[in-house]
């Protein structure tokens, strides 16, 4: 059985008057950003005598890593904050690669930081390098707020072991998405010793004064958006699951109603994170892409069963409460800038492609969708998928396995046969990492060009 959300045209029109081709904001963001870094270098280069010995030369490496460490993890909790510039204008899988990569730096910091302070408080005491761990122990007693920069700098170390990718599969997304979650602890009890022990803080009043108003701004955006915002939009829609329904064997679609739902902000292509108040499912967020238009007054995500909580949505009953937090990311009709859009779905990366399938603005023979399943019993969403091609004079295409397993052939020579002028494409893509991979050198074998390559990724 199948579900279908009519409402295309109305969609497509509402679309059309949001098509405004922008470009991301990521570059005068990094460029903002190393600014950043480079105000906090000149603090520390002003605020450094001449080093005279090997002593002083370790001390200000200890700083200057200090500095460095506690700039990136205001960086780090800001990229955690949802902040819908961030989301819906970079894109939520490029700023959560930038959080990661961020985490990391901020990691060999901070321990860069810890070793080369304690060699330098070692050898101002007449102390070894063999004495780092009695200083280290000494100094946690002595000076303040270093006992909770330990226990900070100790949840940041866990944090970021159970972040490495084998070790993240092993623990699950739910026990590493509440983990993740110390991260807001950890900042919090590092900040403290950087205000009191820190020399440019102490010799520099505006320095302080500077420290304070970043992680403040930092903090109130944690707040709105994190908490303020999700509790505004609930309280606001009180969206609760109408139906669940089976698409094909492990897929279902949940239908969720609600009031007003049109004026979520919510477009084809968007996701948001959803929780559902349920027996073994009310601490669990997951994100899942919208499957269809908007409604006024009812939603649709389109799932596969691939874990517990996926797994769980089947035996979801009608009136279960839902809460959700969005709408997030970029693979709207914002990013088109050609006439012809090509738009490429691998497995249940179909959802969003059949949302932006059935609302992007276009004349019969302008939007493509290609729809990549290992059988054709795994397309998803396929009835509705042909409707909607022959209603619009759309084009759809599917690549499954042959009978004897063998893989169909995506390469940039099959694009340019099924698609000769696929270089003039906008093309937008979602599936699993290797087959977006893929696709994507296909794609740019064929002349595509990355700027008009749009993909993003939920593996975060």
């Amino acid at each position: 059985m199948t579900t279908t959300l009519a409402g295309g045209r109305a969609a497509r029109r509402q679309t059309m008057r949001r098509i405004r081709p922008r470009r991301s904001p990521a570059v005068p963001l990094l460029i903002a950003l190393w600014a950043g870094a480079a105000a906090v270098l000149w603090l520390w280069w002003d605020n450094t005598p001449s080093l005279a010995d090997n002593t002083s030369k370790i001390l200000a490496a200890g700083r200057i890593t200090g500095l460095l460490a506690g700039y990136l993890m205001a960086l780090v909790v800001l990229q955690m904050a949802r902040v819908p510039a961030l989301e819906r204008r970079v894109g939520t899988d490029r700023v959560a690669r930038w959080h990661a990569m961020t985490g990391r730096y901020t990691l060999c910091l901070v321990l860069a930081h810890v070793f080369l302070i304690m060699w330098g408080y070692a050898l101002q005491a007449g102390k070894g390098l063999g004495d780092i761990v009695q200083q280290t122990t000494d100094s946690i007693n002595q000076l303040p707020d270093m006992g909770k920069a330990a226990i900070g700098t100790g949840l940041l170390f866990l944090i970021g072991i159970l972040s490495i990718g084998g070790v993240r599969r092993l623990i699950g997304y739910d026990t590493w998405y509440h983990v993740h979650l110390l991260t807001y602890a950890a900042v919090y009890l590092t900040f403290w010793h950087q205000i009191t022990t820190g020399n440019e803080f102490a010799v520099e009043p505006a320095a302080k004064t500077f420290w304070y108003g970043l992680y403040g701004v930092v903090t109130a955006l944690v707040v709105w958006y994190r908490i303020l915002t999700p509790i505004r939009l609930n309280m606001r829609h009180r969206m609760r699951v109408a139906a669940v329904i089976e698409e094909t064997p492990g897929i279902v679609s949940v239908l969720i109603s609600g009031r007003k739902l049109h004026r979520m902000g919510a477009e084809a292509g968007h996701f948001f994170r959803w929780r559902f108040k349920a027996p073994g499912m009310r601490f669990s967020s997951h994100p899942y892409s919208l499957s269809a238009a908007p409604r006024p007054d009812m939603l649709r995500i389109t799932v596969k069963a691939i874990g517990d909580h996926t797994s769980r949505l089947r035996d979801l009953e009608p009136g279960t409460k839902v809460w959700a937090e969005g709408p997030y990311g970029a693979m709207t009709a914002q990013r088109r800038s050609r006439g012809k859009v090509l738009l490429v779905a691998g497995g249940v990366g179909i959802t969003p492609m059949r949302a932006l399938f059935e609302t992007l603005p276009g004349a019969s023979g302008d939007i493509t969708l290609l729809y990549r399943a290992n059988t054709t019993q795994d397309l998803a969403l396929w009835g509705e998928l042909a409707k909607i091609a022959d209603e619009r004079g759309a084009r759809l295409m599917y690549a499954v396995n042959s009978p004897e397993g063998e893989r169909p052939d995506i390469s940039a020579e099959s694009l340019q046969r099924k698609i000769p002028d696929i270089d003039d494409h906008d093309v937008f893509m979602c599936g699993p990492p290797g087959f977006a991979q893929s696709v994507y050198e296909a794609l740019r074998g064929a002349g595509v060009p990355a700027r008009r390559i749009h993909h993003e990724s939920f593996e975060m």
